[in-house]
């Protein structure tokens, strides 16, 4: 009995491939195109969620010692509104969008008609293991697509969970869950997929791209990078101090892939900025900031042993001006600040993806824009400024997934905009309908009956009808009734 389940565990080349034959043939029947399965699917995510908040909780805790209001909030609340939306929704998507015709088609009519990919792979990452792998399985689903997500295996104890909810609430002939690391992952990378969706780092990313070029199968890489805030002097420090501990150390304790790497902002500023960042930080999190139940912890012992590294460069490790405080057993950091680090280190050439805040001075604030662009283009951008001039500056110049004005993380919450990268930090983009469409393909429909069958088009071509379909492919109605009458325009 024992060998028996030992062999049923076993996920290879050939169990993958099994797997994504059944579901493609599933898919073939039709069945996820219809409206009540996709709004049946996205139903039963909220009601997991819903009758399994202490599991998920729990299990968050286990993996990253995430206080129950992040959980609560960052992670399920979010995952049930996306749900909410796409329900609210999901006719309206679904509905062919009319669009106008030319001359050249004349008499007819033409739609755009959202149709699912097929068969799709999301891969996603530990730092928000919930919400993170089921938020594009909504996006996937609600576009009426087959879907196996491989949840991290970092987080081995959410992984464990989605697997065994998706198979209790969801429709397992079309959504599936594969847990594993490395090897499994390997082999679902080797299938034929109709999109992969990967939530990561660029080391991986291009390692998913790479498999993804053999089958030329489309990717949606959502990544990360070095995320900066420009802090300027006619900002609300005291404010602007408070959204950034919350966007950093608020957030599953920087380990969040639009979380405030690095700060920029002029030497006259950086005091103070840095007396308003600790006075928010005692006021958040107390005295004993090391001890404090309400920041996540470091994932695992790799990570932490990667951010001990970032401290502890020689011309880092005196630049600390708040925290620094260890507990290696515990896998715990404090909130650290570094000011003016150097240009040249590890800390402001490596995403930080921790605790640590680096502030690097500039002798203008306009400057800020030149040092970020000299680096890869992050995921989100940062300003703090009441100066409208320097607002309309930073949009311009400034190049990111997307920007944030006088606030950090939000805008992750309007369903409107979309999220997602640009060339290092990612490609393409997802949340609200912007998930709909990531999942689908939208296919030209053109209508034109019997009549109207204008000889013109068709040999033998004489020179009048030369000047004729010239005419009508300018879209000029003068110029086609001149050529009509052999007539010219000048």
């Amino acid at each position: 009995m024992v060998s028996v389940e030992k062999e049923m565990k076993v996920f290879d080349l050939e169990a993958a491939s099994s797997m994504v034959k059944e579901l493609r043939d599933e898919f073939l029947s039709g069945k996820t195109r219809s409206y009540e399965w996709r709004v049946t699917q996205l139903k039963n995510i909220i009601k997991m969620s819903e009758d399994r908040e202490q599991d998920i909780v729990k299990a968050l805790h286990s993996d990253l010692g995430k206080p129950e209001f992040e959980s609560s909030i960052y992670e399920i609340s979010m995952l049930k509104n996306a749900c909410t939306l796409a329900i609210k929704k999901l006719k309206q998507w679904m509905k062919p969008e009319k669009v106008k015709t030319s001359l050249t088609s004349f008499p007819s009519s033409a739609e755009i008609v959202s149709e699912p990919l097929g068969v799709v792979l999301v891969i996603s990452p530990w730092n928000y293991p919930f919400l993170l792998s089921i938020e594009p399985v909504v996006g996937a689903i609600a576009a009426g697509n087959a879907v196996v997500l491989k949840p991290s295996e970092i987080a081995p104890a959410t992984s464990s969970l989605l697997a065994k909810l998706v198979g209790e609430y969801l429709d397992n002939s079309l959504i599936r869950v594969v847990e594993g690391a490395v090897a499994e992952t390997s082999a679902l990378l080797e299938q034929k997929w109709d999109k992969i969706f990967y939530t990561g780092n660029s080391r991986i990313g291009r390692i998913v791209m790479a498999a993804a070029a053999k089958h030329l199968t489309p990717v949606l890489l959502e990544l990360g990078g070095k995320c900066p805030a420009v802090v300027d002097s006619s900002t609300n420090l005291k404010v602007a101090a408070r959204r950034i501990v919350a966007g950093k150390w608020g957030c599953n304790n920087g380990q969040t892939c639009v979380a405030v790497d690095y700060i920029l902002t002029t030497k006259d500023v950086a005091l103070k900025l840095v007396d308003a960042l600790k006075h928010e930080l005692e006021g958040f999190y107390g005295k004993n900031q090391l001890e404090s139940k309400d920041r996540s912890r470091i994932v695992n012992s790799n990570h932490f042993a990667r951010l001990t590294k970032l401290l502890d460069e020689d011309k880092v490790s005196g630049k600390i001006v708040h925290g620094g405080e260890r507990d290696k057993a515990n896998l715990k950091i404090a909130p650290t600040i570094l000011l003016d680090v150097p240009r040249d280190s590890l800390i402001m050439n490596e995403e930080i993806f921790g605790p640590l805040l680096p502030i690097f001075t500039v002798e203008k604030v306009e400057n800020s824009f030149d040092v970020i662009n000299s680096g890869t283009k992050p995921l989100a951008a940062y300003l703090f400024s009441d100066n409208k001039k320097l607002k309309e500056q930073f949009v311009m110049a400034v190049s990111a997934g997307g920007l944030l004005i006088n606030d950090t993380i939000i805008h992750l919450t309007v369903d409107a905009l979309p999220f997602g990268g640009v060339q290092e930090s990612g490609m393409g983009a997802y949340h609200g309908k912007f998930s709909f469409d990531a999942f689908s393909h939208k296919k030209a429909v053109l209508y034109r009956s019997f009549a109207g069958d204008a000889p013109v088009r068709y040999p033998p071509y004489t020179n009048g009808k030369l000047k004729f379909m010239k005419a009508l492919m300018s879209g000029s109605i003068l110029g086609v009734i001149c050529a009509l009458f052999g007539w010219s325009k000048n």
